[in-house]
């Protein structure tokens, strides 16, 4: 037999939450394979095997609370038989991977239940109920033999029984319904007034602190400026055939952004540096944090040192984060540090923000929708593809001027990137 143990947490996460197990006592596993996902106030791990076998149980469920280093089951030798004190637990997943951008990126790491297996008997089907799903069913008043089963082997998913109940009871109790707790894609029971309570996920009671915390230690101050991006947009329609042959990647503006703030940073290493207690700390290098929103919160993936990178090099890490997060493989080395982030809200239509800090941090760039507007050029209105952008800056350390004229300096970088790209 060998022990399948949680993976070792980092300093700054004390406990995890065990999300799915893609494997059932009794089921084939090879090293290397994914067996359970965890997950943190930070990221979602991978528990793998460690050898050839079979799962032959497990001694936590999904929503189970896990520590590091503890067990979560055992591997034994093929033919081995399952423990028959384990059951294995049926999905309390609502499942649907959620798809996301290469600009704005998205995890999709959920139970995999969408595939219809073949029912099971009715009597097989209640001895398999996990706790959740039998809660359901006695207190709707439910048959399990005429509940449809989705989940592996025939079992009844959580998602399943609250599916049952809404069908049958289209005017639910005083009670609200109890969601999955780490339901992703929820569906909300019709009727009558319904409700429906969801359980913060760890990763996002994890934002709602730090954001918090944020607004109750910093003096936060936005300014505004807008940009003219027919310069950027036209030098990436004429170099863009070229850019994507020799580079195998797009030219994006997020690229350009990158490029711009790090030369803004340069002029005014105050909106690059951050406080601690009372000193504040000037970085010599340049670490730049890219929000992407995904179905489990924000995430900030970190590009370092990009005063040496080219613009290609900064697509290609893009393109790679965006990639990770969609597929849950971000890890906590790729959102350790920062010294300045970049939001861009535009990806979804917004016109103006006012984004907030990521500690300890002391300033954040938003980018925004690029919209044709009708501008004054040399005495003569024309019409211009505009973004508005915003600096939002911890007043604490960073003067108005500063931040102003860093708001500039990016302004200016874009409305003429040749002069940028040149360093002149």
């Amino acid at each position: 037999m060998a022990e399948i143990k949680v993976p070792v947490f980092s300093e700054s996460v004390s406990e995890g939450t065990l999300l799915t197990w893609h494997k059932q006592p009794g089921d084939a596993v090879k090293r290397g394979e994914v067996l359970a996902e965890i997950e943190t106030d930070k990221v979602v791990l991978e528990v793998t095997a460690q050898q050839d076998g079979v799962l032959t149980s497990v001694t936590k469920h999904e929503g189970d609370t896990v520590l590091s280093e503890e067990v979560l089951g055992t591997i034994g030798e093929a033919g081995s038989a399952p423990a028959a004190s384990t059951p294995a637990p049926a999905p309390d997943q609502v499942s649907g991977p959620v798809a996301g951008e290469a600009s704005a990126g998205g995890t999709a790491v959920q139970a995999d239940s969408t595939s219809v297996q073949p029912a099971a008997s009715a009597a097989t089907r209640r001895d398999d109920l996990s706790p959740a799903v039998r809660k359901i069913v006695a207190e709707q008043g439910l048959n399990p033999a005429q509940i449809p089963a989705t989940g592996p082997k025939g079992n009844i998913t959580k998602a399943d029984a609250l599916q049952a109940a809404t069908s049958s009871q289209p005017a639910p109790a005083a009670a609200p319904v109890q969601a999955p707790p780490q339901a992703t894609a929820v569906q909300v029971p019709q009727g009558n007034r319904p409700e429906q309570r969801v359980p913060m996920t760890r990763i996002r009671q994890r934002i709602a602190e730090r954001l918090k915390e944020v607004q109750n230690t910093a003096a936060i101050l936005t300014t505004f400026n807008e940009i003219n991006m027919k310069p950027a947009m036209d030098l990436r329609k004429k170099y863009q055939d070229q850019f994507v042959a020799k580079h195998g990647v797009k030219l994006g503006f997020m690229s350009l952004f990158v490029r711009a703030a790090t030369e803004a940073l340069k002029q005014f290493p105050i909106i690059n540096a951050s406080v601690e207690g009372k000193d504040i700390i000037y970085h010599g290098y340049y670490d730049i944090g890219i929000a992407v929103a995904s179905d489990r919160g924000l995430v900030v993936p970190i590009l370092r040192d990009t005063d040496q990178m080219s613009l290609a090099d900064i697509e290609k890490q893009i393109a790679q984060f965006a990639q990770k997060a969609k597929t849950g493989k971000l890890t906590l080395e790729d959102m350790s540090g920062g010294t300045f982030s970049i939001t861009n809200g535009g990806t979804f239509g917004s016109m103006m923000s006012t984004p907030i800090i990521n500690a300890p941090q002391s300033a954040i760039l938003g980018m925004h929708n690029i919209i044709e507007r009708p501008v004054a050029e040399q005495g003569q209105v024309v019409i211009r593809p505009m973004m508005y952008v915003a600096l939002s800056y911890d007043h604490r350390i960073i003067d108005g001027r500063e931040a102003v004229l860093f708001l500039v300096a990016i302004k200016n970088a874009l409305e003429d990137p040749a002069r940028m790209l040149l360093e002149i």
